[in-house]
């Protein structure tokens, strides 16, 4: 089973609910609360962030930021907030000012599901096992 949890600052100069629609934008299914300044909770699964990288063509870079995070059964990725609000992925610097989406993925096989989500490419195309 998959779990992605999902965690987003809101700045004092940030509309919470432009906060709110940037995590959405990325993960519409996702359940999250505002509370202490911070967007918490969690998403049932990647499918549009799947579909997002696929349409931007951002296998190989997103493959690398998730093998590189990954520790046991889980995987970590910052999305950068500003981006996201327009619907698209990219992957934030180490500490953005605004802050980051900070996602962490949980899967009993953390890499059939990273081959699964972003798959090795060969020339722009996936390789299809």
């Amino acid at each position: 089973m998959t779990l992605v949890s999902i965690s987003c600052p809101v700045n004092p100069s940030e509309d919470p609910e432009k906060v709110r629609g940037a995590v959405l934008a990325i993960f519409p299914d996702a359940e999250i609360e505002l509370s202490g300044g911070r967007y918490t909770g969690t998403a049932p699964g990647l499918g549009k962030f799947s579909q997002l990288i696929r349409r931007d063509r951002i296998l190989d870079a997103t493959r690398a930021v998730l093998v590189v995070n990954t520790k046991g059964n889980a995987t970590r990725m910052a999305l950068n907030k500003q981006v996201a609000t327009v619907g698209k992925v990219s992957f934030a610097e180490r500490r953005p000012v605004l802050g980051a989406i900070e996602v962490t993925i949980e899967d009993d096989d953390i890499n059939a599901l990273i081959d699964r989500v972003a798959p090795i490419t060969v020339d722009g195309e996936e390789v299809k096992a």
